[in-house]
Parts: C-alpha cells; sequence; structure tokens
C-alpha cells in the first residue's frame, strides 16, 4: 500500500484527465453514431462518419480507456485493493462499473465498425437511447467516489 508514495497526486490527476479525456469521447461517439446512421449508406456523408469515427477511436477513445484502466489499476494497488485492505467496497463497486463502461466502449466501437460496414441492427430511436449509457453509468461512479457509501 501507498508504493506511489509522493507520485500519488500526480497519477491521481492523470487518472481524473483521462476520464475526461475518455468520457468526451464516449458522449461523442454514439452521437457520430446517430448521425452515420442517418447518412445515405454509401454516400459521401456516410464515409466522413467512418472517418471520423475512426479518428475519434483511434486518437481520444482508445489512449485514454487505456491509460484510464493503468493508471486506475496503479491507485487501486496504492489504496490497498489487492492487499486485502478494509473499507474499499466502494472501489469494488467502481470497478465493477468501469468495467461495464468498458464493453460499452467495446459495444460501441463494434457497432461503427458494422455502420461502416453498411449493416446497421438498430433504429435511430434505439441508438439515442443507448446514448445515455455513458452519462448514467459515470454518474454512478463520480457518486462511488466522492461519498463511498460502503
Amino acid at each position: 500500500m501507498n508504493f506511489l508514495g509522493n507520485a500519488y497526486l500526480w497519477v491521481k490527476a492523470a487518472h481524473v484527465v483521462f476520464v475526461i479525456f475518455w468520457m468526451a469521447g464516449m458522449f461523442a461517439l454514439p452521437r457520430y453514431l446517430v448521425y452515420h446512421q442517418e447518412a445515405l449508406p454509401g454516400s459521401a456523408e456516410a464515409q466522413k462518419w467512418v472517418e471520423r469515427e475512426t479518428k475519434l477511436r483511434n486518437m481520444i477513445l482508445t489512449p485514454s480507456m487505456t491509460l484510464v484502466w493503468i493508471l486506475g489499476v496503479m491507485l487501486a494497488v496504492n489504496a490497498g485493493l489487492f492487499a486485502g485492505a478494509s473499507g474499499l467496497g466502494w472501489l469494488h463497486a467502481k470497478l465493477a462499473l468501469v468495467v461495464i463502461l468498458s464493453g460499452y466502449h467495446g459495444w460501441a466501437v463494434g457497432y461503427a465498425k458494422k455502420l461502416a460496414a453498411g449493416k446497421p441492427t438498430l433504429s435511430g430511436k434505439q441508438l439515442r437511447l443507448i446514448n445515455e449509457v455513458p452519462a448514467i453509468l459515470i454518474a454512478l461512479i463520480v457518486v462511488l467516489v466522492i461519498v463511498r457509501p460502503f
């Protein structure tokens, strides 16, 4: 525990910064998917959405998520998660929600690839509803981190 020493606050700050980047991308990508799906298949507009989605994934989403996980695991180890420290129920719940959010990330990336291949499987209304998933998850995660209810 406390293996980060004086670097703890720097690691924590970097973790928060990359969470913000990741969430910005997670709010943007589902909206991109809606616009992409509404574009005529095979049109120049649809191709522009493919390019935008690819850039968002490669430049923001995946690198940010990767760094969030690396820095987050460092913070969890520092807190004693793997050493059996007590009072970390909130952290277990947070990690479960981050795993779900990561799965959503993977689903969104996969759906973008389906759209790029011209194979949509959801309606625009369904995509708009699915847009809300990251907001709900991040709200719950923030409450767990700040309030630490258990």
